[in-house]
């Protein structure tokens, strides 16, 4: 993994320090000062609170807390009853993320903005925003950031416009963000993920616009802007661009569930579906991913045991499952605090769809390179060897069979950790397959997004219930756009 060690700044450290720097004035400045108004903070602060902020709540709270047991990474042994598919509104995520967007808008607004904070805010805003109606469908959009103008009830719009409106889309954004650092002298400040890197910046976006082309390729007919993409050499080159930000050893910058309590971090089991992938593939990647059980450990034979998903207690027991013989997860998400990064994306992602476009026939190119590419930048990523014959394996080579579930599957164990993503991919494509367990509380089916927060049918209920009509129904069962 990228170990940069560069020092994040969190928000609340930033408010102390403006606050001790106020402090230390002669005072006769403050004559001519409005008590009143509030600090102005720079674009630079406001770009690390955003990164760090995002990534983490990426990867922590919606990656391995939420998305890892739909994605079946993660089985859950009694609490986490998403697992069960009692999915709930993930509302802590909605209001966080549209307070992330209205940061970003400040950073346009700020008196020490450029174009080039402008560009990368724009970047931000468009994941942010690909993360929201990926997760809900409509969502509010073009009217989010209208309560300083009295707007408190904005109106949703549809996904097909938050996507492909020509002037307001967030492909738009994208477009016009990379045509922007491709040719200002701006600079930027704060930017602990790339070092204020705009080339990387550049990269990062048109990488992301590839993904989301990608996501609603169903939906598409011409992929001319895929396959300029692709062309380009304007998109992430190897690992070095990996968007990601590391955890560090030092508080309060750690990874989070190394400094949690240990029965959460139990909580979390192997599961039958990557035990399964990983044995077929004779994958070291196990071993940094999942830790043998502490039974086998015991017994002197280390093994990989995974837990069925969505089991709860009372079956656990009745099958007698020893949770002693199921294999925890691994080191680097427990016993270090910067075993992990941050995770916005991926080379290996990149790489991995565009061997997809290759082999659906989207774009013109050679789908083996890629999909190797992609395998062995994830196993550099991970610090783990790759072995001699690993890519010639039936199960793994591209010889004519399964070539789709073989690169789609590849894809999603790179995912793991990484937000909502293997998720959206499982919910576009069905590689790989994954099955509800048997006390799962959606009458077997398999959800595809979240229920609205409840305080939208309080507060903005007409523009709610407008937007549930349009899509079906406000159900974890109900598909948007770009899975119809």
């Amino acid at each position: 993994m990228n170990k940069t060690y560069i020092n994040r700044i969190t928000f609340s450290f930033l408010l102390v320090f403006l606050l001790l720097a106020g402090s230390c004035t002669e005072g006769f400045e403050e004559i001519n000062e409005n008590p009143n108004a509030p600090e102005q903070i720079g674009p630079s602060f406001l770009l690390s609170n955003v990164i760090s902020v995002a990534a983490d709540k990426n990867t922590y709270d919606q990656g391995f807390r939420l998305a890892n047991y739909l994605a079946q990474f993660a089985a859950s042994v009694e609490f986490e009853r998403i697992d069960r598919y009692e999915m709930g509104s993930n509302a802590q995520y909605w209001n966080g993320t549209y307070r992330l967007i209205n940061d970003l808008e400040s950073i346009k607004k700020s008196p020490g903005t450029n174009e080039a904070y402008q560009a990368v805010a724009d970047i931000l805003r468009a994941y942010l925003f690909s993360q929201l109606t990926d997760m809900w469908g409509d969502v509010p959009y073009k009217d989010a950031l209208k309560a300083g103008e009295g707007n408190f009830a904005p109106a949703y719009d549809t996904q097909e416009f938050i996507y492909t409106d020509p002037q307001q889309g967030i492909l738009a954004t994208l477009r016009k963000a990379n045509e922007t650092l491709s040719t200002t002298n701006a600079r930027i400040q704060g930017d602990m993920m790339f070092a204020n890197d705009l080339e990387k910046w550049r990269r990062f976006a048109n990488s992301l616009r590839f993904r989301l082309l990608l996501r609603i390729s169903k939906r598409l007919s011409d992929f001319s802007e895929m396959q300029q993409l692709a062309d380009s050499g304007d998109m992430m080159r190897g690992n070095a661009d990996n968007a990601v930000v590391p955890y560090l050893v030092s508080a309060p910058n750690q990874w989070p569930m190394s400094q949690a309590a240990l029965g959460l971090y139990q909580e979390h089991r192997m599961t039958l579906t990557v035990d399964s992938v990983l044995r077929l593939w004779n994958d070291p990647r196990q071993n940094v991913l999942y830790k043998p059980t502490a039974a086998s450990v015991t017994a002197g034979n280390p093994q990989f045991k995974g837990l069925q998903n969505g089991l709860n207690r009372e079956t656990i027991n009745m099958q007698a499952i020893n949770l002693n013989d199921i294999s925890l997860f691994g080191g680097i998400f427990r016993d270090v605090p910067n075993g992990v990064d941050g995770q916005f994306m991926q080379f290996s992602e990149l790489q991995f769809s565009l061997a997809e476009a290759v082999e659906r026939g989207y774009i013109q190119g050679n789908a083996k390179e890629n999909y190797e590419a992609g395998i062995r930048a994830h196993f550099q990523y991970l610090r783990v060897e790759l072995p001699p014959t690993y890519l010639s394996q039936i199960s793994i080579a591209l010889n004519g069979d399964k070539n789709m579930e073989k690169i789609l599957t590849q894809k999603w164990l790179s995912l793991i950790n990484n937000g909502h993503e293997a998720w959206f991919q499982v919910r576009r494509t069905g590689i790989p397959s994954l099955k509800p367990g048997p006390d799962n509380l959606n009458e077997g089916r398999y959800p595809v997004r979240y229920f609205y927060p409840e305080s939208e049918q309080a507060v903005n209920r007409e523009n709610y219930q407008e937007a549930v009509a349009r899509m079906g129904d406000d159900d974890i069962n109900t598909k948007v756009w770009w899975e119809k």
